[in-house]
Protein backbone atom coordinates (compact mmCIF):
# COMPACT_ATOMS: atom_id res chain seq x y z
CA UNK A 1 0.00 0.00 0.00
CA UNK A 2 1.98 3.08 -1.18
CA UNK A 3 1.47 6.39 1.46
CA UNK A 4 -0.73 9.23 0.10
CA UNK A 5 0.72 11.99 -0.40
CA UNK A 6 -0.90 14.16 2.42
CA UNK A 7 1.44 11.91 4.51
CA UNK A 8 4.22 14.32 5.90
CA UNK A 9 7.67 13.71 5.85
CA UNK A 10 9.31 13.48 9.61
CA UNK A 11 9.22 16.44 11.26
CA UNK A 12 12.33 18.04 12.41
CA UNK A 13 14.01 18.51 15.53
CA UNK A 14 13.37 22.32 16.61
CA UNK A 15 16.10 24.50 16.69
CA UNK A 16 18.20 24.49 20.10
CA UNK A 17 17.51 27.52 22.46
CA UNK A 18 19.35 28.43 25.81
CA UNK A 19 17.35 25.57 27.16
CA UNK A 20 18.22 22.88 25.38
CA UNK A 21 20.69 20.72 27.53
CA UNK A 22 18.27 21.88 30.79
CA UNK A 23 14.61 22.06 29.61
CA UNK A 24 13.92 21.22 26.30
CA UNK A 25 10.01 22.41 26.39
CA UNK A 26 9.69 24.73 29.28
CA UNK A 27 6.00 25.41 28.86
CA UNK A 28 4.69 22.15 29.34
CA UNK A 29 7.85 20.84 31.33
CA UNK A 30 7.25 23.84 34.34
CA UNK A 31 3.74 24.22 34.93
CA UNK A 32 3.75 20.59 35.15
CA UNK A 33 6.61 20.04 37.83
CA UNK A 34 5.50 23.22 39.21
CA UNK A 35 1.87 22.06 39.79
CA UNK A 36 3.48 18.82 41.31
CA UNK A 37 5.76 19.92 43.57
CA UNK A 38 3.43 22.37 44.74
CA UNK A 39 1.25 19.39 45.12
CA UNK A 40 3.11 17.08 47.34
CA UNK A 41 4.19 20.55 49.92
CA UNK A 42 1.01 21.24 50.32
CA UNK A 43 -0.33 17.66 50.94
CA UNK A 44 2.49 16.78 53.30
CA UNK A 45 2.18 20.44 55.58
CA UNK A 46 -2.05 19.67 55.59
CA UNK A 47 -2.71 15.89 55.24
CA UNK A 48 -6.10 16.11 57.07
CA UNK A 49 -7.47 19.27 55.84
CA UNK A 50 -6.26 17.82 52.07
CA UNK A 51 -7.81 14.15 52.88
CA UNK A 52 -11.16 16.04 53.52
CA UNK A 53 -11.28 17.82 50.62
CA UNK A 54 -11.08 14.74 48.66
CA UNK A 55 -13.19 12.72 50.57
CA UNK A 56 -15.93 16.05 49.74
CA UNK A 57 -15.18 15.72 46.60
CA UNK A 58 -15.68 12.00 45.84
CA UNK A 59 -18.65 12.19 47.44
CA UNK A 60 -20.16 14.94 45.19
CA UNK A 61 -18.34 14.95 42.20
CA UNK A 62 -16.60 11.13 41.57
CA UNK A 63 -19.62 9.17 42.18
CA UNK A 64 -21.61 11.45 39.80
CA UNK A 65 -19.44 10.73 36.81
CA UNK A 66 -19.99 6.70 36.61
CA UNK A 67 -22.58 7.30 33.62
CA UNK A 68 -20.33 9.45 31.38
CA UNK A 69 -17.08 7.03 32.28
CA UNK A 70 -19.18 3.93 31.28
CA UNK A 71 -20.47 5.40 27.88
CA UNK A 72 -16.69 6.68 27.04
CA UNK A 73 -15.27 3.35 27.60
CA UNK A 74 -17.82 0.98 26.10
CA UNK A 75 -17.58 4.10 23.11
CA UNK A 76 -13.73 3.00 22.77
CA UNK A 77 -14.51 -0.50 22.50
CA UNK A 78 -16.43 -0.41 19.27
CA UNK A 79 -13.74 2.50 18.23
CA UNK A 80 -10.96 -0.20 18.26
CA UNK A 81 -13.03 -3.24 16.98
CA UNK A 82 -14.04 -1.22 14.33
CA UNK A 83 -10.59 0.06 13.71
CA UNK A 84 -9.39 -3.65 12.74
CA UNK A 85 -12.67 -5.29 10.92
CA UNK A 86 -12.40 -2.31 8.57
CA UNK A 87 -10.15 -1.41 5.75
CA UNK A 88 -8.50 1.36 7.79
CA UNK A 89 -6.52 -1.91 9.78
CA UNK A 90 -4.32 -2.39 6.31
CA UNK A 91 -2.36 0.89 7.25
CA UNK A 92 0.92 0.78 8.60
CA UNK A 93 2.22 2.71 11.55
CA UNK A 94 5.19 3.80 9.79
CA UNK A 95 6.17 3.76 6.10
CA UNK A 96 5.00 1.06 4.19
CA UNK A 97 8.22 -0.68 4.37
CA UNK A 98 8.96 -0.45 7.94
CA UNK A 99 9.51 -3.66 10.14
CA UNK A 100 8.41 -3.74 13.74
CA UNK A 101 11.35 -2.89 16.21
CA UNK A 102 10.86 -5.51 18.55
CA UNK A 103 9.89 -9.50 18.64
CA UNK A 104 6.48 -10.55 18.80
CA UNK A 105 7.51 -11.84 22.14
CA UNK A 106 9.39 -8.70 23.59
CA UNK A 107 6.50 -6.51 22.59
CA UNK A 108 3.81 -8.55 23.97
CA UNK A 109 5.99 -8.79 27.76
CA UNK A 110 6.26 -4.71 27.75
CA UNK A 111 3.07 -3.91 26.83
CA UNK A 112 1.53 -6.24 29.19
CA UNK A 113 3.84 -5.22 32.26
CA UNK A 114 3.30 -1.74 31.48
CA UNK A 115 -0.57 -1.76 31.01
CA UNK A 116 -1.54 -3.71 33.87
CA UNK A 117 1.32 -4.23 36.16
CA UNK A 118 1.39 -4.21 40.04
CA UNK A 119 -2.87 -4.04 39.74
CA UNK A 120 -2.87 -8.02 38.61
CA UNK A 121 -1.26 -9.04 41.47
CA UNK A 122 -2.67 -6.77 43.90
CA UNK A 123 -6.39 -7.41 42.82
CA UNK A 124 -5.77 -11.05 41.55
CA UNK A 125 -7.09 -12.51 44.12
CA UNK A 126 -8.72 -9.43 46.12
CA UNK A 127 -11.38 -8.21 44.11
CA UNK A 128 -13.30 -11.64 42.57
CA UNK A 129 -13.39 -12.63 46.74
CA UNK A 130 -14.55 -9.04 47.28
CA UNK A 131 -17.60 -8.83 44.68
CA UNK A 132 -18.16 -12.96 46.42
CA UNK A 133 -18.42 -11.66 50.04
CA UNK A 134 -20.38 -8.32 48.70
CA UNK A 135 -22.05 -9.06 45.36
CA UNK A 136 -22.74 -5.55 43.06
CA UNK A 137 -26.00 -3.54 44.02
CA UNK A 138 -28.82 -5.32 41.96
CA UNK A 139 -26.97 -8.69 41.80
CA UNK A 140 -29.26 -11.67 42.05
CA UNK A 141 -29.08 -13.25 45.29
CA UNK A 142 -28.24 -16.58 45.39
CA UNK A 143 -25.65 -19.90 45.91
CA UNK A 144 -22.18 -19.11 46.38
CA UNK A 145 -21.79 -21.05 43.10
CA UNK A 146 -24.08 -17.97 41.47
CA UNK A 147 -22.30 -15.32 43.50
CA UNK A 148 -19.03 -16.80 42.46
CA UNK A 149 -19.88 -16.47 38.92
CA UNK A 150 -21.03 -12.96 39.58
CA UNK A 151 -18.20 -11.70 41.21
CA UNK A 152 -15.86 -13.09 38.35
CA UNK A 153 -17.93 -11.77 35.49
CA UNK A 154 -17.72 -8.41 37.25
CA UNK A 155 -13.70 -8.82 37.60
CA UNK A 156 -13.73 -9.89 33.63
CA UNK A 157 -15.78 -6.80 33.11
CA UNK A 158 -12.92 -4.10 34.75
CA UNK A 159 -9.98 -6.21 33.40
CA UNK A 160 -11.07 -7.20 30.14
CA UNK A 161 -11.21 -5.15 26.50
CA UNK A 162 -12.35 -2.03 28.12
CA UNK A 163 -9.51 -1.56 30.23
CA UNK A 164 -7.26 -2.31 26.90
CA UNK A 165 -9.52 -0.50 24.44
CA UNK A 166 -8.80 2.40 26.26
CA UNK A 167 -4.81 2.26 25.33
CA UNK A 168 -5.56 1.02 22.23
CA UNK A 169 -7.45 4.71 21.25
CA UNK A 170 -4.22 6.77 23.05
CA UNK A 171 -1.76 4.37 21.56
CA UNK A 172 -2.93 4.12 17.92
CA UNK A 173 -3.76 7.80 17.67
CA UNK A 174 -0.01 8.59 18.80
CA UNK A 175 1.29 5.55 16.61
CA UNK A 176 -0.10 7.08 13.75
CA UNK A 177 0.67 10.35 14.15
CA UNK A 178 4.39 9.85 15.05
CA UNK A 179 5.36 6.95 12.80
CA UNK A 180 3.14 8.00 9.99
CA UNK A 181 2.48 11.28 9.60
CA UNK A 182 5.65 12.16 11.45
CA UNK A 183 4.74 14.08 14.14
CA UNK A 184 6.55 14.30 17.44
CA UNK A 185 5.62 11.98 20.49
CA UNK A 186 3.13 13.96 21.86
CA UNK A 187 -1.02 13.58 22.96
CA UNK A 188 -1.09 17.38 21.12
CA UNK A 189 -0.50 16.27 17.82
CA UNK A 190 -2.85 13.31 17.76
CA UNK A 191 -5.55 15.92 17.54
CA UNK A 192 -4.06 18.18 15.47
CA UNK A 193 -6.67 17.21 12.51
CA UNK A 194 -9.37 18.88 15.05
CA UNK A 195 -7.66 22.00 16.61
CA UNK A 196 -5.05 22.99 13.30
CA UNK A 197 -2.72 25.61 13.93
CA UNK A 198 -3.75 25.91 17.80
CA UNK A 199 -2.15 22.84 19.03
CA UNK A 200 1.30 25.03 18.77
CA UNK A 201 0.01 27.08 21.25
CA UNK A 202 -1.58 27.29 24.34
CA UNK A 203 -4.24 24.87 24.42
CA UNK A 204 -1.57 21.99 23.19
CA UNK A 205 0.11 22.96 26.07
CA UNK A 206 -2.95 21.78 28.49
CA UNK A 207 -2.89 19.04 26.93
CA UNK A 208 0.22 17.83 27.21
CA UNK A 209 0.33 19.03 30.70
CA UNK A 210 -3.09 17.42 31.39
CA UNK A 211 -1.41 14.07 30.31
CA UNK A 212 1.97 14.59 32.45
CA UNK A 213 -0.23 15.01 35.91
CA UNK A 214 -2.47 12.64 34.63
CA UNK A 215 -0.16 10.07 33.98
CA UNK A 216 1.77 10.62 37.40
CA UNK A 217 -1.27 10.35 40.05
CA UNK A 218 -1.96 7.22 37.61
CA UNK A 219 1.37 5.75 37.96
CA UNK A 220 1.26 6.95 41.67
CA UNK A 221 -1.80 5.21 42.35
CA UNK A 222 -0.03 1.55 41.52
CA UNK A 223 2.75 2.68 43.27
CA UNK A 224 0.56 3.08 46.26
CA UNK A 225 -0.94 -0.03 46.25
CA UNK A 226 2.26 -1.93 45.65
CA UNK A 227 4.45 -0.82 48.57
CA UNK A 228 0.68 -1.44 50.82
CA UNK A 229 0.68 -5.25 49.31
CA UNK A 230 4.65 -5.50 50.10
CA UNK A 231 4.25 -4.21 53.62
CA UNK A 232 0.92 -6.41 54.54
CA UNK A 233 3.31 -9.51 52.84
CA UNK A 234 6.06 -8.94 55.05
CA UNK A 235 3.62 -8.22 58.00
CA UNK A 236 1.79 -11.57 57.31
CA UNK A 237 4.84 -13.65 56.51
CA UNK A 238 6.26 -12.01 60.08
CA UNK A 239 9.18 -10.48 58.76
CA UNK A 240 8.10 -7.51 60.37
CA UNK A 241 5.42 -6.69 63.29
CA UNK A 242 3.29 -4.15 61.41
CA UNK A 243 3.00 -2.02 57.83
CA UNK A 244 3.56 1.33 59.78
CA UNK A 245 3.36 4.47 57.95
CA UNK A 246 7.67 4.38 58.27
CA UNK A 247 8.08 1.74 56.62
CA UNK A 248 5.29 2.50 53.90
CA UNK A 249 7.37 5.33 53.55
CA UNK A 250 10.71 3.66 53.30
CA UNK A 251 9.64 1.26 50.90
CA UNK A 252 8.19 3.90 48.37
CA UNK A 253 12.05 5.50 49.01
CA UNK A 254 13.75 2.04 48.60
CA UNK A 255 12.30 0.72 45.32
CA UNK A 256 11.80 4.20 43.90
CA UNK A 257 15.80 4.26 44.06
CA UNK A 258 16.07 0.82 42.28
CA UNK A 259 13.96 2.28 39.96
CA UNK A 260 16.04 5.16 39.33
CA UNK A 261 18.77 2.63 37.81
CA UNK A 262 16.59 1.28 35.47
CA UNK A 263 15.51 4.59 34.24
CA UNK A 264 18.71 6.24 33.46
CA UNK A 265 19.73 2.81 31.12
CA UNK A 266 17.07 3.76 28.63
CA UNK A 267 13.93 1.67 27.16
CA UNK A 268 15.90 -0.41 24.74
CA UNK A 269 17.72 -2.22 28.01
CA UNK A 270 16.52 -1.69 31.12
CA UNK A 271 12.76 -1.76 30.33
CA UNK A 272 13.02 -4.63 27.79
CA UNK A 273 15.26 -6.33 30.21
CA UNK A 274 12.61 -5.83 33.44
CA UNK A 275 9.88 -6.47 31.32
CA UNK A 276 11.10 -9.90 30.01
CA UNK A 277 11.89 -10.69 33.63
CA UNK A 278 8.88 -9.82 35.18
CA UNK A 279 6.98 -11.72 32.38
CA UNK A 280 8.87 -14.56 33.49
CA UNK A 281 8.66 -14.67 37.21
CA UNK A 282 4.31 -13.79 36.73
CA UNK A 283 4.62 -16.93 34.03
CA UNK A 284 6.34 -18.97 37.02
CA UNK A 285 4.24 -18.11 39.22
CA UNK A 286 0.89 -18.88 37.55
CA UNK A 287 2.06 -22.10 36.73
CA UNK A 288 3.16 -23.01 40.10
CA UNK A 289 -0.50 -21.62 41.31
CA UNK A 290 -1.95 -24.04 38.62
CA UNK A 291 -0.22 -26.93 39.36
CA UNK A 292 -0.35 -26.75 43.23
CA UNK A 293 -4.00 -25.86 43.20
CA UNK A 294 -7.10 -26.80 42.18
CA UNK A 295 -5.82 -27.60 38.16
CA UNK A 296 -8.82 -29.26 36.47
CA UNK A 297 -11.04 -26.53 38.19
CA UNK A 298 -9.23 -23.35 37.49
CA UNK A 299 -9.52 -24.60 33.37
CA UNK A 300 -13.05 -25.46 33.79
CA UNK A 301 -13.45 -22.02 35.18
CA UNK A 302 -11.36 -20.10 32.61
CA UNK A 303 -13.80 -21.68 29.98
CA UNK A 304 -16.86 -21.05 31.87
CA UNK A 305 -16.07 -17.85 32.59
CA UNK A 306 -14.97 -16.21 29.04
CA UNK A 307 -18.43 -17.48 27.93
CA UNK A 308 -20.19 -16.22 30.63
CA UNK A 309 -18.54 -12.69 29.63
CA UNK A 310 -19.43 -12.99 26.22
CA UNK A 311 -22.84 -13.85 26.88
CA UNK A 312 -23.59 -10.78 29.92
CA UNK A 313 -20.84 -8.25 27.93
CA UNK A 314 -23.45 -5.38 26.56
CA UNK A 315 -25.14 -6.12 30.07
CA UNK A 316 -22.45 -5.25 32.25
CA UNK A 317 -21.07 -2.97 29.79
CA UNK A 318 -24.04 -0.45 30.13
CA UNK A 319 -25.13 -0.63 34.00
CA UNK A 320 -24.83 2.22 35.36
CA UNK A 321 -27.11 0.72 38.24
CA UNK A 322 -29.69 3.73 38.82
CA UNK A 323 -32.31 2.04 40.02
CA UNK A 324 -29.85 0.89 43.33
CA UNK A 325 -29.51 3.04 46.50
CA UNK A 326 -25.93 2.50 46.65
CA UNK A 327 -25.10 1.93 42.94
CA UNK A 328 -23.33 5.26 42.75
CA UNK A 329 -21.22 4.73 45.53
CA UNK A 330 -20.47 1.34 44.42
CA UNK A 331 -19.62 2.61 41.03
CA UNK A 332 -17.13 5.19 42.28
CA UNK A 333 -15.53 2.32 45.08
CA UNK A 334 -14.90 -0.29 41.37
CA UNK A 335 -15.95 0.80 37.86
CA UNK A 336 -15.82 4.40 37.89
CA UNK A 337 -12.32 3.77 39.40
CA UNK A 338 -10.85 1.29 37.45
CA UNK A 339 -12.40 3.69 34.16
CA UNK A 340 -10.17 6.52 35.68
CA UNK A 341 -7.54 4.51 36.75
CA UNK A 342 -7.44 2.83 33.31
CA UNK A 343 -7.49 6.54 31.71
CA UNK A 344 -5.23 8.10 33.81
CA UNK A 345 -2.43 5.35 32.70
CA UNK A 346 -3.83 6.06 28.68
CA UNK A 347 -1.14 8.52 27.98
CA UNK A 348 1.83 6.74 29.67
CA UNK A 349 0.68 3.30 28.46
CA UNK A 350 -0.47 4.50 25.00
CA UNK A 351 2.75 6.76 23.87
CA UNK A 352 4.69 3.64 25.14
CA UNK A 353 3.16 0.81 23.32
CA UNK A 354 2.46 3.61 20.50
CA UNK A 355 6.98 4.27 21.00
CA UNK A 356 7.55 0.13 20.68
CA UNK A 357 5.30 -0.76 17.94
CA UNK A 358 6.58 1.05 14.63
CA UNK A 359 6.11 -0.90 11.40
CA UNK A 360 3.11 -2.69 12.76
CA UNK A 361 -0.18 -2.51 10.95
CA UNK A 362 -3.70 -1.26 12.88
CA UNK A 363 -4.91 -4.01 12.70
CA UNK A 364 -1.84 -5.85 14.26
CA UNK A 365 -1.51 -2.95 16.82
CA UNK A 366 -5.55 -3.44 18.28
CA UNK A 367 -5.67 -7.05 18.00
CA UNK A 368 -2.18 -7.72 19.84
CA UNK A 369 -3.32 -5.25 22.13
CA UNK A 370 -7.16 -5.38 22.63
CA UNK A 371 -7.61 -9.46 22.41
CA UNK A 372 -4.36 -11.09 23.27
CA UNK A 373 -3.73 -9.69 26.59
CA UNK A 374 -7.22 -9.67 27.80
CA UNK A 375 -7.32 -13.46 27.19
CA UNK A 376 -3.96 -13.56 29.30
CA UNK A 377 -5.65 -11.10 31.97
CA UNK A 378 -8.58 -13.43 31.94
CA UNK A 379 -6.60 -16.34 32.34
CA UNK A 380 -4.72 -15.08 35.40
CA UNK A 381 -8.05 -13.99 37.55
CA UNK A 382 -9.40 -17.45 36.22
CA UNK A 383 -6.05 -18.86 38.17
CA UNK A 384 -5.17 -16.55 40.91
CA UNK A 385 -9.35 -15.70 41.63
CA UNK A 386 -10.49 -18.94 41.09
CA UNK A 387 -8.26 -20.97 43.39
CA UNK A 388 -8.97 -18.49 45.96
CA UNK A 389 -13.17 -19.08 45.27
CA UNK A 390 -12.46 -22.75 45.14
CA UNK A 391 -10.69 -22.44 48.65
CA UNK A 392 -13.42 -20.10 49.85
CA UNK A 393 -16.39 -22.72 48.51
CA UNK A 394 -14.92 -25.70 48.56
CA UNK A 395 -11.88 -26.32 51.31
CA UNK A 396 -10.87 -24.79 54.39
CA UNK A 397 -12.16 -20.94 53.80
CA UNK A 398 -10.75 -18.45 56.10
CA UNK A 399 -10.34 -15.80 52.99
CA UNK A 400 -13.58 -14.12 53.43
CA UNK A 401 -14.13 -12.82 57.23
CA UNK A 402 -17.28 -13.40 59.15
CA UNK A 403 -17.94 -10.10 58.81
CA UNK A 404 -17.71 -10.40 54.87
CA UNK A 405 -15.13 -8.24 54.44
CA UNK A 406 -11.99 -8.80 52.44
CA UNK A 407 -8.48 -7.75 53.39
CA UNK A 408 -6.78 -6.77 50.02
CA UNK A 409 -3.53 -6.39 51.05
CA UNK A 410 -3.51 -9.41 52.18
CA UNK A 411 -5.68 -11.91 50.50
CA UNK A 412 -2.76 -12.94 47.68
CA UNK A 413 -1.32 -14.24 50.69
CA UNK A 414 -4.04 -15.89 52.80
CA UNK A 415 -4.58 -17.92 49.34
CA UNK A 416 -1.32 -19.43 49.16
CA UNK A 417 -1.29 -20.46 52.65
CA UNK A 418 -3.94 -22.31 51.84
CA UNK A 419 -1.03 -24.06 49.11
CA UNK A 420 1.80 -26.44 49.21
CA UNK A 421 5.07 -23.93 49.45
CA UNK A 422 3.12 -21.00 50.44
CA UNK A 423 6.28 -19.18 51.68
CA UNK A 424 8.11 -20.15 47.99
CA UNK A 425 4.99 -18.29 46.96
CA UNK A 426 4.53 -15.60 48.96
CA UNK A 427 8.23 -14.79 48.24
CA UNK A 428 7.76 -15.15 44.48
CA UNK A 429 5.02 -12.75 44.47
CA UNK A 430 6.57 -9.87 46.77
CA UNK A 431 9.63 -10.11 44.22
CA UNK A 432 6.95 -9.60 41.49
CA UNK A 433 5.68 -6.99 42.99
CA UNK A 434 8.97 -5.04 43.79
CA UNK A 435 9.54 -5.68 39.30
CA UNK A 436 6.47 -4.80 38.40
CA UNK A 437 6.69 -1.68 40.65
CA UNK A 438 10.26 -0.80 39.08
CA UNK A 439 8.67 -1.37 35.60
CA UNK A 440 6.06 1.04 35.78
CA UNK A 441 8.38 3.81 37.66
CA UNK A 442 10.78 3.20 34.80
CA UNK A 443 8.21 3.15 31.83
CA UNK A 444 5.97 6.09 33.53
CA UNK A 445 8.84 8.20 34.22
CA UNK A 446 10.42 7.77 30.42
CA UNK A 447 6.72 8.53 28.70
CA UNK A 448 6.11 11.65 31.12
CA UNK A 449 9.53 12.97 30.34
CA UNK A 450 9.03 12.73 26.37
CA UNK A 451 5.84 14.25 27.11
CA UNK A 452 7.28 17.06 28.92
CA UNK A 453 10.43 16.80 26.49
CA UNK A 454 7.60 18.12 23.62
CA UNK A 455 8.03 14.64 22.57
CA UNK A 456 11.65 14.42 22.60
CA UNK A 457 12.21 10.47 22.16
CA UNK A 458 15.49 10.44 24.08
CA UNK A 459 15.08 13.50 26.88
CA UNK A 460 17.73 14.51 29.21
CA UNK A 461 18.97 11.78 31.79
CA UNK A 462 18.24 14.34 34.58
CA UNK A 463 14.71 15.20 33.94
CA UNK A 464 13.67 11.28 33.68
CA UNK A 465 15.42 10.43 37.02
CA UNK A 466 13.04 13.69 38.22
CA UNK A 467 9.74 12.34 36.99
CA UNK A 468 10.75 9.30 38.47
CA UNK A 469 11.39 10.65 42.17
CA UNK A 470 8.04 12.66 42.06
CA UNK A 471 6.03 9.80 41.43
CA UNK A 472 7.62 8.09 44.35
CA UNK A 473 6.99 11.54 45.87
CA UNK A 474 3.46 11.50 45.12
CA UNK A 475 2.59 8.23 45.93
CA UNK A 476 3.96 8.76 49.30
CA UNK A 477 2.15 11.71 50.14
CA UNK A 478 -0.82 10.07 49.02
CA UNK A 479 -0.86 7.27 50.85
CA UNK A 480 0.13 9.05 53.73
CA UNK A 481 -3.20 10.79 53.68
CA UNK A 482 -5.15 7.77 53.25
CA UNK A 483 -3.31 6.54 56.50
CA UNK A 484 -4.15 9.65 58.28
CA UNK A 485 -8.06 9.48 57.77
CA UNK A 486 -7.90 6.04 58.19
CA UNK A 487 -6.89 6.91 61.58
CA UNK A 488 -9.61 9.41 62.59
CA UNK A 489 -12.56 6.99 61.06
CA UNK A 490 -11.45 3.07 60.78
CA UNK A 491 -13.66 2.84 57.76
CA UNK A 492 -11.97 4.84 55.59
CA UNK A 493 -10.09 2.91 52.59
CA UNK A 494 -6.17 4.09 53.03
CA UNK A 495 -6.12 3.71 49.53
CA UNK A 496 -8.85 6.57 49.00
CA UNK A 497 -6.70 9.94 48.09
CA UNK A 498 -5.03 7.69 45.43
CA UNK A 499 -8.32 6.21 43.86
CA UNK A 500 -10.00 9.87 44.03
CA UNK A 501 -7.26 11.87 42.43
CA UNK A 502 -6.67 9.03 39.43
CA UNK A 503 -10.39 9.84 38.68
CA UNK A 504 -10.61 13.25 38.81
CA UNK A 505 -7.79 13.99 36.46
CA UNK A 506 -8.86 11.30 34.02
CA UNK A 507 -12.27 13.63 33.07
CA UNK A 508 -10.81 15.76 31.47
CA UNK A 509 -8.20 13.57 29.55
CA UNK A 510 -11.26 11.25 29.08
CA UNK A 511 -12.76 14.89 26.77
CA UNK A 512 -8.95 14.54 25.04
CA UNK A 513 -9.39 10.94 24.12
CA UNK A 514 -12.69 11.19 22.55
CA UNK A 515 -11.32 14.31 20.02
CA UNK A 516 -8.38 11.32 19.81
CA UNK A 517 -11.06 9.20 17.82
CA UNK A 518 -12.83 11.80 15.97
CA UNK A 519 -9.25 13.31 14.32
CA UNK A 520 -7.75 9.86 14.02
CA UNK A 521 -10.96 8.68 12.28
CA UNK A 522 -10.31 11.77 10.23
CA UNK A 523 -7.15 11.46 9.05
CA UNK A 524 -7.36 7.47 8.48
CA UNK A 525 -10.41 7.80 6.09
CA UNK A 526 -8.86 10.63 4.36
CA UNK A 527 -6.36 8.47 3.53
CA UNK A 528 -7.92 5.34 2.70
CA UNK A 529 -9.94 7.90 0.27
CA UNK A 530 -6.77 8.69 -1.56
CA UNK A 531 -5.88 5.40 -1.17
CA UNK A 532 -9.03 3.83 -3.40
CA UNK A 533 -8.85 6.80 -5.95
CA UNK A 534 -5.14 5.63 -6.68
CA UNK A 535 -5.93 2.24 -6.92
CA UNK A 536 -8.97 2.98 -9.44
CA UNK A 537 -6.58 4.92 -11.38
CA UNK A 538 -3.66 2.84 -11.55
CA UNK A 539 -6.46 -0.01 -12.70
CA UNK A 540 -7.66 1.74 -15.13
CA UNK A 541 -4.82 2.44 -16.60
CA UNK A 542 -3.58 -1.46 -16.36
CA UNK A 543 -7.38 -2.02 -18.46
CA UNK A 544 -6.15 0.41 -21.10
CA UNK A 545 -2.66 -0.98 -21.07
CA UNK A 546 -3.76 -4.44 -21.70
CA UNK A 547 -6.20 -3.55 -24.53
CA UNK A 548 -3.42 -1.64 -26.23
CA UNK A 549 -1.33 -4.41 -26.03
CA UNK A 550 -4.04 -7.04 -27.55
CA UNK A 551 -5.08 -3.89 -30.49
CA UNK A 552 -1.14 -3.94 -31.25
CA UNK A 553 -0.54 -7.69 -31.38
CA UNK A 554 -3.61 -7.86 -34.04
CA UNK A 555 -5.68 -9.90 -31.61
CA UNK A 556 -9.59 -9.90 -31.92
CA UNK A 557 -11.31 -8.08 -30.06
CA UNK A 558 -15.15 -8.73 -29.80
CA UNK A 559 -17.36 -5.81 -31.51
CA UNK A 560 -20.19 -4.17 -29.18
CA UNK A 561 -23.18 -4.86 -31.07
CA UNK A 562 -24.22 -1.42 -32.96
CA UNK A 563 -27.40 0.56 -31.86
CA UNK A 564 -30.12 0.36 -33.72
CA UNK A 565 -30.17 3.11 -36.58
CA UNK A 566 -33.59 4.72 -35.30
CA UNK A 567 -33.60 7.45 -33.17
CA UNK A 568 -35.92 8.16 -30.00
CA UNK A 569 -37.19 10.73 -32.21
CA UNK A 570 -37.42 7.97 -35.25
CA UNK A 571 -39.25 5.98 -33.48
CA UNK A 572 -41.91 8.31 -31.76
CA UNK A 573 -42.45 9.84 -35.18
CA UNK A 574 -43.42 6.42 -36.69
CA UNK A 575 -45.54 5.70 -33.72
CA UNK A 576 -47.65 8.88 -34.40
CA UNK A 577 -47.67 7.64 -38.76
CA UNK A 578 -50.59 8.86 -40.43
CA UNK A 579 -52.00 5.29 -40.45
CA UNK A 580 -50.99 5.23 -37.11
CA UNK A 581 -49.41 2.03 -37.43
CA UNK A 582 -45.85 0.93 -35.82
CA UNK A 583 -43.10 1.14 -38.01
CA UNK A 584 -41.90 -2.11 -39.89
CA UNK A 585 -38.48 -4.21 -38.71
CA UNK A 586 -37.65 -4.00 -42.22
CA UNK A 587 -37.76 0.04 -42.40
CA UNK A 588 -35.55 0.69 -39.46
CA UNK A 589 -33.08 -2.38 -40.22
CA UNK A 590 -33.89 -4.29 -37.31
CA UNK A 591 -34.77 -8.17 -37.45
CA UNK A 592 -37.92 -9.26 -36.52
CA UNK A 593 -37.63 -11.28 -33.67
CA UNK A 594 -35.21 -8.51 -31.76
Amino acid sequence: MAAPTSVREETPQRPPSRFTGLITHPRVFLPAAGLLVAFVLVTAAFPKETGDFLAKVNDSVVEDLGWWYIAAVTSFVFFAVWLAASRLGDIVLGKDDDEPEFGLGSWFAMLFAAGMGIGLVFWGVAEPLSHFASPPPGSPAGTPALNARTAMDTTFLHWGLHAWAIYVVVGVSIAYSVHRRGNPVSIRWAIEPLLGHRVHGFWGDVIDVTAVLGTLFGVATSLGLGVSQISAGLAYLGVVDEPTTFLLIALIVVITSIALVSVVTGVDKGIRYLSNINMGVAVALMLAVVLLGPTFFIFSDFVTQVGSYIQRFFEMSFNARPFQEDGKAWLGDWTTFYWGWWMSWAPFVGVFIARISRGRTVREFVVGVLAVPTLVTFLWFSVMGGTALYEQIFGAGGLVAEDGSVSTDTALFQMFDLLPGSAFLSGVALLLIVVFFVTSSDSGSFVVDMLASGGNQNPPVWSRAFWAAMEGAVAGVLLYVGIQAQETDPSVNPLGALQTMAILLALPFSLVMVAMCIATAREMLAEIRVIRREERRLLAQQLTDHVAREVRRGSAVPSRPSRPSWTRGSWRAGRSGSNGSEPSDDADGVSGDR
